[in-house]
């Protein structure tokens, strides 16, 4: 979750209360109740210091004073009005908003906001106004059931949009979030290509389903010398580009760095051109030019290649594979070993 996604989403929830508070204004004013006509004028310049703060970056600050101002606007229009109309439901929205405020807080690394201590005390709060309600009823006596009945759909539907619209952001933060850890632990930051551990899982899974495919180890050739003689950021640039040829080349697969200048390339299926794949491949990294720091730099592979055999474990498939590489390797390199 990005900093400026969560500051465009604390513009727009500032700017729909703020319309809301406008509204209401109107509905007391054709009420008749003069408090929450005058009530609403604090209330509205809290949404407009809002909009200084978002735009300032103190997005703590603004969730502590809407949060509190919200408590308080709940308890004072529900004392004033009674459970007819409503208001008294925002307190059920406030809670879940608020841990989901704290999740925001902790994604931008900001202070605790103290969800858990804070919802205590809303619930509280609201214990005390509705008791004061159930105990000597509202301080305004409104008698419009049609008014009545329009604020209490309005707000409770206002509540429940609250509710559904807080619960689908978190949880689809979170899942991104998810989705971006798992990218990280399963790729190599370099390559962008999966790592030995997400590869190994990939194997382990078709070895139990014993289904036919195809393992291939590539080696890029002389890369030391590659490193010794243009330096390490160089090598990073072959090592690169490489990846991006074979994950250009090799579609299909998957693709890990095994090691240093290792990729392990698997397919889940025995292609029937496999061998020419391969074949294609060290073609086209043979025939690649890679330009770094004003150098052209040119570099091969050599790639062994082994079909599953029925009941072969993980380790010696690759073993397999490996082997034939460095039969390729001891054999002028530059070529593909089947």
């Amino acid at each position: 979750m990005e900093h400026k996604s969560i500051k465009k989403l604390s513009l727009t929830v500032n700017t729909v209360i703020l319309i809301m508070v406008f509204g209401l204004m109107f509905f007391f004013h054709l009420c008749n109740v003069t408090f929450l006509v005058y009530f609403s004028i604090p209330t509205s310049m809290i949404y407009v210091i809002g909009y200084c703060l978002i735009h300032k970056n103190k997005l703590n600050i603004y969730v502590w004073l809407v949060f509190f101002w919200l408590t308080f606007y709940m308890g004072v229009t529900t004392i004033c009005l009674g459970y007819d109309y409503g208001f008294h439901l925002y307190c059920f929205s406030m809670i879940p908003t608020m841990f989901v405020a704290e999740y925001m807080s902790y994604k931008l690394k900001k202070r605790s906001l103290w969800a858990f201590n804070v919802s205590i005390l809303i619930a509280f709060f609201y214990l005390i106004c509705t008791g004061y309600v159930a105990s000597f009823g509202p301080v305004y006596e409104v008698n419009s059931k049609t008014a009545s009945a329009f604020f209490w759909i309005f707000n409770a539907m206002t509540v429940f949009g609250f509710l559904i619209f807080y619960s689908k952001y978190l949880i689809y933060s979170i899942i991104k979030s998810e989705e971006k850890l798992s990218e990280i632990a399963h790729s190599d930051r370099l390559t962008q290509l999966y790592n030995r551990h997400y590869m190994l899982q990939q194997l382990e899974a078709v070895c139990e389903m014993d289904k036919d495919c195809f393992l291939a180890m590539a080696d890029i050739d002389f890369f030391k010398k590659i490193n010794d003689t243009y330096g390490h950021n160089a090598g990073d640039e072959v090592l690169k580009n490489v990846s991006s040829i074979i994950k250009s080349e090799c579609s299909e697969c998957i693709i890990a760095r095994w090691g240093g200048e290792e990729f392990l390339i698997f397919s889940a299926s025995e292609l029937s051109n496999g061998k020419e794949m391969l074949e294609n491949l060290r073609k086209k990294i043979e025939e690649t030019i890679i330009e770094f720091d004003n150098h052209s730099i040119h570099t091969t592979v050599t790639i062994g290649m082994a079909i599953k055999k029925s009941g072969q474990t993980v380790e010696l498939w690759i073993q397999e594979a490996d082997n034939k590489l460095y039969t390729g390797k001891n054999n002028g390199r530059n070529r593909v070993i089947e």
